[in-house]
């Protein structure tokens, strides 16, 4: 197979925007090139990056951000910072959100609000864009805010970042660990799920804990879906789901974008770049036998992490694509990896049809469908 002929690329996660908000970063560089970021879109175009969610993230205070040094040790577990006031929180939302949109007038990609333009936009010269939340810090008891970035195109969110909000807790930095480290959604949280049900956003459960996670599962109406997240059986960190979690993510049509950031993907739970491709595929393989086919895609947390070296950037798909084809993953996987995965998923949450897949989507189990892989 030609991994040149494959489909573009549609990303569950990336932190571009972050970037940009920090000044690490211009627009015209993710438009021309010559930054230091991971995405831009000469890059995206070499490497076969169609566009994905864009996260607003509000970042901590330098003296109150987690030392994530720590996370090179053989265990860890980070201090999280307090909760972020709201007020400040929002000014960084709106700010990352006016970013998006100068980015889009600027030339570097395509706002999606439905399926069809994702489907549209990821066979243009632009990025298709999904913008997303990631941590609900800047929202307002009275959702005013949800209401408004809705209305500016947010089709996505996360309640809580891993420090907390006053809708959830999120899931430390700690290794080694499952999620089941504290409470699960507060009153308010049960109340902004709800309300994103009715809006149609869909909600990201990769930085929930566990009894948040359950909480979630047992109000939304919707597929479940974590952006970017890991197999908690491959590398035992608090942010990868455990086997259960992901059970209950393909019960209800949901799926998994698989996480770059090698201290999620690292057996040993490391932040480090010496990560090998195989490693990403063993992650992609465990989540393939437990969610189908139809359930798994790409989160790489692009401008968020410390991803493996030999993916680098958005130009270094080329080899993890090439990696998953000699790994044994055939065309029509390989397109609903893809892109054909996220799109069929965030339709039925964005149009209301919920935990029903279209006809050609129907879950099948890899292990019984693809056949043994070469490195099994």
């Amino acid at each position: 197979m030609d991994t040149a002929t494959l489909p573009a690329i549609f990303d569950g996660h990336n932190d571009l925007l972050l970037k940009l908000y920090l000044g690490e970063a211009s627009v015209d560089q993710v438009r021309d090139g010559g930054g230091t970021t991971h995405i831009d879109l000469p890059r995206a175009r070499q490497g076969g990056f169609g566009g994905g969610m864009f996260a607003i993230y509000t970042p901590d205070p330098p003296a109150a951000k987690p030392d994530l040094n720590a996370m090179s040790g053989a265990q860890y577990d980070l201090p999280l910072p307090d909760a972020i006031d709201p007020d400040e929180a929002l000014r960084a939302a709106l700010a990352q959100a006016a970013l998006l949109l100068q980015l889009e007038r600027t030339g570097s990609v395509v706002i999606c609000r439905t399926a069809g333009e994702i489907e549209s936009a990821l066979d243009g010269p632009l990025m298709a864009a999904v913008l997303h939340l990631e941590g609900a810090d800047c929202i307002d008891g009275d959702l005013d805010a949800l209401h408004v970035l809705h209305a500016a195109g947010l089709r996505s969110l996360g309640p809580v970042w891993s420090r907390r909000t006053r809708w959830a807790e999120g899931v430390p930095f700690r290794f080694p660990s499952t999620g089941d480290t504290g409470p699960g959604l507060t009153e308010d949280g049960k109340r902004l799920i709800r309300e994103c049900n009715r809006l149609k956003i869909a909600v990201d459960l990769s930085h929930l804990n566990e009894k948040g996670f359950d909480d979630v599962a047992a109000l939304t109406d919707a597929p479940l879906i974590a952006t970017h997240s890991n197999a908690n059986a491959i590398c035992p960190h608090a942010r990868n789901l455990t086997d259960r979690q992901l059970d209950m993510i393909a019960a209800s049509g949901g799926m998994v974008g698989v996480n770059f950031a090698t201290a999620f993907l690292r057996p040993d739970g490391q932040m480090r770049p010496d990560c090998d491709l195989d490693v990403v595929i063993r992650h992609f393989d465990h989540l393939l036998e437990r969610l189908g086919e139809d359930g798994v895609g790409f989160g790489s947390d692009f401008d968020g992490a410390t991803v493996p070296q030999m993916i680098q950037d958005v130009a270094g798909l080329t080899k993890m694509r090439a990696a998953m084809v000699a790994a044994g993953y055939d065309e029509p996987l390989m397109r609903k990896l893809c892109q054909e995965n996220w799109i069929d998923v965030l339709d039925r949450t964005w149009s209301g049809t919920g935990k029903v897949r279209i006809a050609r989507d129907q879950r099948t189990r890899h292990a019984a469908t693809a056949g043994a892989l070469s490195h099994a």
